[in-house]
């Protein structure tokens, strides 16, 4: 980096040659330090594109203090979880967690009959939405065939016993289940349905994700509930 202090003692043929020079030195911070000039890798390309769709989502959420678009908030949250759980995880992991429930209140339960039947249906169509968008988003953002049919595996939890990946992103969806939504849903179902749910969503998680669980903090109802349906499924 040429020295500008020592700028004025130079004569005027070294000036020239100089002032060439710390045009590229300026420029050349203000490329790789700026973040509006630098280029984008395609990982946050994806991101923007992925925050920006997600900060669309009507309903919100507040969080010590701050409201945030509820997907957008999620979603930040799956991608802290996963990174937790996993991390050195691969390119293709990460962008799933970014777009795990992308734009999932343009489908609404309400659309679908009551019952199991309709709400497994809401569900298949909910992940075969979030795949597409998703994979639109990541084209977008530069990335090949390769890539985004790998995410969109991992979306549809495809193999989830047999494939790391995709079961550490349900490790990390239950985790996020859990510390952010637990406690507002023990507020409106009943004990024996809140056993029911907790006994589910251990089954789900391997190892990892269950020692994590372990680790958060609940409310005192909160944690009785695990500790009963822990002990009713043993």
């Amino acid at each position: 980096m040429v020295n500008i202090f020592v700028f004025r003692f130079l004569t005027n043929s070294c000036r020239g040659i100089l002032k060439e020079q710390i045009f590229k030195d300026l420029f050349f911070l203000c490329y790789n330090d700026n973040p509006v000039l630098s280029p984008m890798s395609k990982l946050d390309k994806a991101f923007t594109l992925f925050d920006a769709y997600n900060k669309q989502s009507p309903e919100r959420i507040m969080w010590n203090g701050e409201e945030f678009p509820a997907e957008y908030f999620y979603a930040l949250k799956l991608y802290d979880w996963v990174n937790k759980l996993e991390p050195h995880a691969p390119e293709t992991l990460l962008l799933a967690s970014r777009s795990q429930h992308i734009g999932r209140w343009e489908i609404a339960r309400a659309s679908y009959p009551e019952g199991r039947v309709g709400y497994l249906k809401w569900r298949s169509d909910l992940a075969k939405f979030h795949a597409q968008k998703s994979s639109e988003l990541m084209l977008e953002a530069g990335y090949g065939s390769e890539i985004i049919d790998r995410v969109k595996q991992i979306l549809l939890k495809q193999k989830i016993k047999a494939d790391d990946e995709v079961q550490t992103m349900e490790n990390a969806l239950c985790l996020v289940f859990l510390e952010f939504q637990y406690d507002d849903l023990i507020q409106k179902l009943s004990r024996e349905k809140m056993i029911d749910v907790l006994r589910k969503t251990w089954a789900k998680m391997s190892d990892p994700g269950r020692e994590a669980a372990l680790s958060l903090k609940y409310s005192q109802e909160g944690s009785e509930l695990i500790h009963e349906a822990l002990q009713t499924s043993t």
